[in-house]
């Protein structure tokens, strides 16, 4: 016997909003969800199993193994570690040598402007606190001369600095692998159709139960929560957005946002607000969006091309400011 399930998932996240109604599943493989606080965002799953619950509660255990491996505040993560080491050379895991091997050579095809080392500069900024204020630039000027990701060398699961003040953050990439992990590991689990939310990053497992896409609403910049400004039908694929109006402020007239330029340490001065990214892999979706808003318009769209060029299969949505 079949049942029809409408629903509307709301998005408590910046960026994504996805809908879908009319999806006919069997009575075995009824739509599970699960909401959770992982990787400094809302999360949400949701799939369609005869195992759902089981099988969300264990991607629910993986997320909270991949947050202590990539956390850069937890004190116990091995992210944490790696940047407070006492050797230039350390062993690093599968999955942290992975998002770091993505995040060098993307620095590579991005001519620099995604740049993993750039964790001294984001210390600096706090887009968190009620109480506003920029850092001081010799502050600024003393965090640049720490990033440059060229100091960074990676053999296997072996890692070496070539400087020991440089320091990682994978921010721009970790959100995208975890997110390919929990699909690899549900499809592994025999689970055809389903949907993950990241905050900004949305990967989908095959179609809807009946055989539909997914819809996904790409949120407004800068608008209320959920208006979208455009939606996206989308099958077995990634969707993810980046905005300048995720984390910002505003002083003395000015914004001043989380996207931060590493040849300069401030905001970038782009006139994208926002980029989103739709291609196989959440993990490469994750740095292509940071590059593309980076880059601005005109150099996103050279990007894009060179990725096509290079056999990459991608769309990409840019907002312009």
């Amino acid at each position: 016997m079949k049942k029809v399930i409408c629903y509307l998932l709301a998005m408590l996240l910046p960026v994504l909003a996805v809908t879908g109604c009319g999806a006919k599943t069997t009575s075995e493989e009824q739509l599970v969800s699960k909401s959770g606080f992982y990787f400094d965002t809302s999360i949400s799953l949701q799939i369609y199993s005869e195992q759902g619950e089981a099988l969300l509660e264990k991607c629910f255990s993986l997320c909270a193994e991949l947050e202590k491996t990539f956390s850069r505040t937890l004190e116990t993560s091995e992210l944490y570690k790696v940047n407070h080491r006492s050797s230039d050379t350390v062993e690093v895991s599968d999955d942290l040598a992975k998002v770091i091997r993505v995040g060098l050579d993307y620095g590579d095809l991005s001519d620099g402007v995604l740049d993993i080392t750039i964790a001294p500069v984001t210390d600096l900024w706090d887009f968190k606190s009620q109480e506003h204020h920029l850092p001081a630039e010799a502050d600024i000027q003393a965090a640049l001369a720490k990033v440059d990701y060229k100091k960074v060398h990676l053999d296997g699961t072996t890692l070496t600095f070539d400087s020991p003040d440089t320091m990682l953050d994978l921010g721009a990439v970790a959100k995208g692998y975890c997110a390919d992990r929990l699909k690899e590991y549900l499809t592994s689990q025999g689970v055809k159709s389903g949907l993950i939310n990241l905050g900004g990053n949305v990967l989908t497992l095959g179609s809807k139960p009946d055989g539909s896409d997914w819809n996904v609403g790409i949120q407004k910049p800068f608008a209320d929560r959920g208006v979208v400004e455009r939606t996206v039908s989308v099958t077995d694929k990634s969707v993810v957005s980046s905005g300048i109006y995720e984390r910002y402020f505003e002083l003395d007239g000015v914004l001043y946002h989380h996207v931060l330029d590493p040849a300069t340490g401030y905001p970038v001065k782009t006139d994208l607000a926002e980029t989103t990214i739709v291609t196989d892999a959440s993990v490469y979706g994750d740095a292509m969006s940071t590059i593309c808003l980076l880059k601005g318009k005109d150099g996103a769209n050279a990007f894009i091309e060179k990725m096509k060029a290079q056999g990459m299969d991608i769309n990409a949505f840019l907002t312009e400011e």
